[in-house]
């Protein structure tokens, strides 16, 4: 994955877990208890949603650059052949997927989708599993869609998955 950037500027794609890709709209200062912090403000595409992200501090908010075309591939292949080794005890499986579906990283993302699914052939998912299936597909739609200005749906396609219900 490429190296975090350090700033944004108006018109960035950006990613803010847990509201998905978004769009750098520009800094504002917020006075916070009684001190002045600078802000990008980052809009996310249905146009309700707005999120403040310290301008000091943007790694920590999990906020990062959004993929490039050119990474695209990269994170597809990972989904299709990446592999993690997942705890077989639930509590501690749940723990760590949790852990990386809220990271935003997309190639930890699609390496959980590749070893989920790979699970599934082999002997099924649970519930909450096959629901973190569907989460991470759903993540990876959204920023691939997003990057390559496609729909969802198409991103799905690209991905070899066809939608949220592959799993029954």
């Amino acid at each position: 994955m490429k190296e975090i950037q350090k700033s944004f500027k108006s018109g960035d794609q950006v990613v803010l877990p847990p509201y998905g890709v978004g769009i750098v709209s520009g800094t504002m200062t917020r006075k916070v208890a009684g001190s002045e912090f600078q802000y990008y403000q980052v809009d996310f595409p249905n146009g309700t949603s707005r999120a403040y992200v310290p301008v000091n501090s943007p790694r920590e908010a999990g906020l990062r650059a959004a993929l490039t075309r050119e990474e695209v591939n990269a994170v597809i292949e990972r989904l299709n052949n990446g592999r993690v080794n997942l705890p077989k005890q639930w509590a501690a499986r749940h723990r760590k997927v949790t852990e990386i579906l809220t990271s935003g990283d997309p190639y930890q993302i699609a390496t959980l989708g590749s070893e989920l699914h790979r699970w599934d052939i082999e002997r099924g998912l649970p519930d909450l599993d096959r629901q973190a299936y569907r989460r991470a597909i759903r993540l990876l739609a959204g920023e691939i869609s997003a990057v390559l200005e496609i729909t969802p749906e198409e991103a799905r396609t690209m991905m070899n998955v066809e939608d949220d219900n592959e799993l029954n």
